[in-house]
């Protein structure tokens, strides 16, 4: 085996040197003056001249990176010999060494050990295996700064009347180029002259789309497809889905049929974790979730119907408002509705029934917003009524977080895709909401005024610095936050898991707690029932008997207090006006008296 460094060299660069010597003048060639030549000459007076016959050289210098060599060694512990061979024995080591290299598979063995050794050799020299390529991301040190957010671009609808920006997505190689489906969500409100278009935004020029998609209805929700750029699908006003490839033009590849589509908006649309990159589902308030394949567009694949009550009836089902999916649990989905369930789903259970795992309840209105932790996938966020949310997956009754009830409705929501203490929100009296809520629970960390009309959505780059903002006018704003919401903090990872753990242990101890004074107020119930049946059914005469035994009572208990009350002040005065023995004899006189009276009261009683 050798190994051979191969040098090159210009042949200028090296040989014998040259050697140069004084010798005498030489003429090698001699030209006479021609006087009839002079006629043709004018005589300048004063002449300046200069002659240079050297080259033009410039001098450049470069500042290269130092290189710094290291010297590293590879220690060599002697093993892999037989049990019967010691190896502190010389002879018995040579004896056996020459045994085995003149065996054929030694040879052959060998030689192809040797060129793969030589290339981990050779690989070795050429790259340093040991050098770190990446710091500990948890070392980031974040400068003190206060929460701020800049704007750095607003891009308006350019129709004349003005439709709701209704979804957002970002380019998914390229944070240059945005998509935003626009479409009037009010009932009623589409007027002839409406555009029907979406556009996708080039952010530097941001004056007129880069292209525009036309489809036969508008757009409520617009997806990028992740595996492939130029590959876009979007779910419908009129509940048709349609997808676009940018290099065919801005007219859809194909749109599916009427009969074998949704009945409502398809408020979500998202593409599913395959090996084609071509299947995608989606969702609508006419409740089902549909399962698509853009390689035939025309039916779906599979049907989903929103029924908790696990009957698969269609009168039954759920309103879709807003859908959730997480690449890493792939046959796992989310479904925000109208009526503040969000609902999980698990696609590969065997019947339609247990397709619909739990539900979660907890908002007044819509969920408009649903979206798991990137960090933490069974934490997820829901945003609907005038709250935000955040629940855990091992909690169905309550949720573990959530924010304060808000003046004004909450419209859209989303996770930042680097810290897993941030999200975001956004409200129809158009702020922007930033909460952190390591830094701060009770209120946003920052709330920021985008525009005066509501906004109705929200998306964040993969980078978690610039996050967009769509308003109902078909304003989309382009905001910058400050490095202290996009920089991972030290530690934050363990102190969000800490916090999370602890509320959802909180949680289960409520749930326990309620559900046991539930069982004992039921049982408490059903034993009051049980002493109703038990007692015996009384005859209307009894009844009657009773009544009448119950009013003498309390009749004859009221005459004995108002005697009681009329012998006291009457026993007061006796002894005011008169002697011991008088009041003694006035008492004895009286109480004869006052018995006598007592029992004709109570003859007159029972006359009555």
């Amino acid at each position: 085996m050798e190994i051979i460094y191969v040098y090159t060299r210009k042949r200028s660069e090296f040989g014998r040197p040259c050697s140069f010597s004084d010798r005498p003048a030489k003429v090698n060639v001699d030209i006479p003056p021609d006087p009839s030549m002079a006629s043709g000459f004018i005589l300048r007076n004063p002449v300046d001249s200069s002659v240079q016959h050297t080259s033009d050289m410039s001098e450049h210098e470069v500042n290269t990176e130092r290189v710094e060599v290291e010297s590293r060694g590879v220690n060599h512990v002697e093993g892999g010999w037989p049990k019967d061979i010691n190896p502190q024995e010389v002879e018995q080591t040579i004896r056996f060494r020459k045994k085995v290299e003149k065996d054929e598979n030694y040879i052959n063995t060998i030689t192809h050990l040797g060129a793969l050794m030589e290339h981990c050799v050779k690989q070795n020299n050429a790259i340093n295996i040991y050098e770190e390529y990446f710091g500990e991301e948890e070392v980031a040190e974040v400068e003190d700064e206060p929460p701020s957010a800049k704007t750095i671009n607003v891009i308006r609808d350019p129709n004349v009347t003005k439709r709701t920006a209704t979804h957002l997505s970002w380019h998914p190689n390229t944070c240059k180029k945005l998509a935003a489906a626009y479409s009037s969500l009010e009932f009623q409100q589409n007027t002839k002259e409406m555009s029907f278009d979406s556009y996708i935004w080039d952010l530097e020029n941001p004056n007129k789309p880069e292209l525009v998609l036309k489809p036969s209805s508008p757009l409520v929700s617009l997806e990028y497809n992740p595996k492939d750029s130029h590959i876009l699908v979007g779910g419908c006003y009129n509940g048709q889905m349609a997808y676009w490839d940018t290099r065919k033009g801005g007219l859809p590849v194909e749109v599916s049929t009427v009969e074998f589509s949704h009945r409502d908006p398809v408020y979500g649309a998202i593409w599913l974790q395959s090996k084609t990159g071509t299947e995608c589902f989606s969702a609508s308030t006419d409740g089902q979730v549909l399962w698509w394949d853009i390689r035939k567009l025309s039916e779906p694949t599979e049907t989903l119907v929103l029924d908790i009550t696990r009957k698969g009836l269609l009168e039954n089902a759920l309103g879709a408002v807003t859908l959730e999916f997480e690449p890493t649990m792939p046959t796992k989905f989310m479904v925000g509705t109208e009526q503040g369930i969000v609902i999980a789903c698990n696609r590969k259970a065997k019947t339609p029934p247990e397709k619909i795992t739990s539900t979660y309840s907890g908002h007044h209105g819509p969920v408009y917003a649903l979206a798991r932790n990137p960090f933490y996938p069974k934490i997820f966020l829901t945003v609907g009524d005038w709250t935000a949310r955040i629940w855990s997956e091992e909690t169905k009754e309550s949720s573990i977080m959530w924010t304060k009830y808000h003046l004004s409705y909450l419209t859209d929501g989303c996770w930042s895709t680097v810290r897993p203490a941030v999200f975001f929100t956004t409200r129809s009296d158009g702020t922007l909401d930033v909460w952190d809520f390591l830094f701060k629970q009770n209120d946003p960390s920052l709330s920021l005024k985008v525009c005066d009309e509501p906004l109705s959505s929200l998306r964040l780059q993969d980078n978690g610095c610039i996050v967009g903002c769509g308003s109902k006018l078909g304003t989309v704003t382009l905001l910058e936050i400050s490095s202290g919401f996009c920089t991972l903090q030290r530690n934050e990872k363990n102190l969000v898991n800490a916090m999370f753990e602890r509320e959802t242990k909180r949680e289960k101890i409520l749930e326990a707690r309620h559900r046991e004074m539930r069982l004992k107020e039921r049982a408490r119930s059903e034993g009051q029932e049980m002493e109703v049946e038990e007692m015996p059914v009384e005859s209307p005469h009894d009844v009657l008997e009773r009544t009448r035994r119950e009013f003498f009572e309390v009749i004859e208990a009221e005459l004995q207090r108002r005697a009681r009350a009329e012998t006291q002040p009457l026993r007061g005065k006796v002894k005011d006006h008169a002697g011991e023995e008088r009041a003694a004899q006035g008492e004895e006189s009286q109480l004869p008296k006052d018995r006598g009276e007592e029992k004709e009261e109570k003859d007159a009683a029972k006359e009555l």
